[in-house]
């Protein structure tokens, strides 16, 4: 049965859950928040961007977790937190290491359910999304269908996976090329990414006043994912958004420049009720979500859809 999402829930967190990864250099370390009760719960699979752990975003993920999604998040190995040189051979390849961690979570469902008390039995494992911040967007899209193009502008390797049914991507860059700046194209080379088989059911999230620093466009650079990419996506632009979109990664966090609780509050809202659309859990909240935004006098950002 499943639970009531009307209100929220208590939260089971539980970290960290090892998961054995060979090659890896070192075992893959997950947290898992969960509603303490309900069944039949959906999955998401959260990659932090740069910098972060399994410990960061709060502000969203104890709202999914508390409305009734299974949240899982791992730290990647450009975590400060594991401190890996830069002279490392794995640092060239972190952006695939990155992609093969949230594969080897979706892996290792069995192991991860049984290593939370009460959580056995719970899952719904047809209904996966998977969500990303920044580098963690970046992740995610390769699972949603995006590739990155080579040297000579060929797509690389095909690293979607089926089981992710939705995604949401938050503050996900652009092209590569010509819209990097000298620096990025030089140290980034996996930033040339391509969107034309990006196909999975997906909400882009982009802030109009994130300028970054690593592409010579404009923050419209962050709405790439949604316009050159085909099938089923939407757009939410918030207004007056930076890269932190209003302070997503952690109640108190240094790195957010554009601090806005009102702003953080709809983006969370927003996003669950996506998620409860696009994996057919709700056909309602979604489009009542859209509806309010579009009746608010001075509202926050705007919606559209394809």
């Amino acid at each position: 049965m499943e639970m009531n999402v009307s209100t929220s829930t208590p939260v089971i967190s539980i970290k960290p859950v090892v998961l054995s990864a060979p090659g890896r250099g070192e075992d893959l370390q997950v947290r898992v928040s969960a509603p303490a009760m309900g069944s039949q719960l959906p999955i998401i699979i959260f990659s932090h961007g740069f910098g972060w752990s399994l410990d960061g975003y709060g502000p969203l993920v104890d709202h999914w977790a508390a409305r009734g999604f299974v949240v899982i998040q791992p730290t990647h190995l450009d975590s400060r937190t594991l401190n890996l040189p830069p002279d490392d051979p794995r640092t060239p390849l972190i952006w695939r290491f990155r992609v093969e961690d949230l594969k080897l979570i979706l892996d290792q469902l069995d192991h991860i359910e049984a290593s939370v008390p009460g959580l056995s039995g719970r899952l719904d494992r047809s209904r996966i999304a998977a969500a990303g911040h920044s580098w963690g967007g970046q992740t995610v899209s390769m699972l949603l269908g995006a590739r990155v193009l080579d040297a000579h502008g060929e797509p690389g390797e095909n690293m979607s996976d089926s089981r992710i049914k939705a995604g949401v991507l938050l503050a996900t860059t652009g092209l590569g090329g010509d819209d990097l700046t000298p620096f990025a194209a030089e140290h980034f080379p996996f930033m040339n990414p391509s969107f034309s088989d990006m196909r999975t059911p997906t909400l882009v999230v982009a802030g109009d006043h994130d300028q970054s620093l690593l592409s010579t466009r404009g923050p419209d650079w962050f709405t790439d994912p949604y316009f050159l990419s085909p099938g089923s996506k939407s757009l939410l632009t918030l207004f007056g958004a930076e890269h932190s979109l209003g302070g997503i990664a952690g109640y108190n966090v240094a790195e957010t420049t554009d601090e806005n609780p009102e702003r953080v509050a709809l983006l969370r809202q927003l996003t669950w009720s996506y998620l409860r659309d696009a994996l057919n859990l709700d056909d309602s909240s979604w489009l009542a979500a859209r509806k309010a935004l579009e009746e608010n006098a001075n509202p926050l950002g705007r919606i559209e859809s394809k």
